[in-house]
């Protein structure tokens, strides 16, 4: 799938959520806009930057950006889908890890997700 969903030029907005490192948070994934590169927090995290950006902006497509994980998921029909390779880096860095940044997480980081 391409089109009008998928831009395979566009390199990611950067290594981590945009949201999270402008209001000092941490996430739990990263995923990765297949349109305009914007990489948001996942629906595990506490901010949900990554569907917001789909409510906000209709881009529908987005493909995770954590290390070894290549697959996509639309959000306009709530289905993973094959997608074609996109502008590299393909990933956060894998040292920086996850959940992360190591420096923001909370020690009680599962208790705050209600993960006990």
């Amino acid at each position: 799938m391409t089109g009008p969903f998928i831009d395979t030029s566009v390199p990611p907005s950067g290594t981590g959520c945009v949201e999270c490192d402008d209001e000092g948070s941490w996430w739990v994934h990263l995923r990765r806009c297949a349109l305009c590169g914007h990489v948001g927090c996942c629906d595990d995290s506490l901010n949900k930057h990554a569907t917001r950006h789909f409510e906000e902006t209709g881009h529908r497509v987005m493909q995770s950006f954590e290390p070894g994980e290549d697959w996509f998921w639309d959000y306009g029909t709530q289905q993973a889908l094959d997608g074609p390779a996109l502008a590299p880096p393909t990933s956060h860095p894998a040292a920086q890890g996850a959940p992360g940044p190591a420096d923001r997480l909370p020690a009680d980081w599962q208790r705050l997700l209600g993960a006990d």
